[in-house]
C-alpha cells in the first residue's frame, strides 16, 4: 500500500526546465523540497498530493483540507488508544 500526503506549495524554484522544477511544500508545518516534474502547472499556494518526493497531482483546497482533517482525526484516535 502506498500513502500519498496532501501538502501546500509555499515556494517554487525558478528553473526553466519543467523536469528540474522543485517546490517547497508544507505538510502541516513540516516543509520539504519536492519535485514538481509531474505537475508543471502547479502554482504557489496550490495543494498537491505527494508521494516519494514527487508531487503527483493538484488537489482542490476543499478536498485537501478534508484529507488533512482526516489525518488529524486518525492521529488523535491513535493517541487515545
Amino acid at each position: 500500500m502506498c500513502l500519498a500526503i496532501p501538502g501546500q506549495i509555499i515556494s517554487l524554484s525558478d528553473d526553466s526546465d519543467p523536469l528540474a522544477r522543485t517546490g517547497r511544500v508544507s505538510f502541516s508545518g513540516i516543509s520539504k523540497d519536492i519535485s514538481m516534474a509531474y505537475v508543471p502547472e502547479a502554482k504557489l499556494n496550490d495543494y498537491v498530493i505527494v508521494h516519494a518526493g514527487f508531487a503527483l497531482s493538484i488537489l482542490d483546497e476543499v478536498n485537501a483540507l478534508a484529507s488533512l482533517q482526516a489525518f488529524s482525526d486518525l492521529a488523535a484516535l491513535e493517541n487515545k488508544l
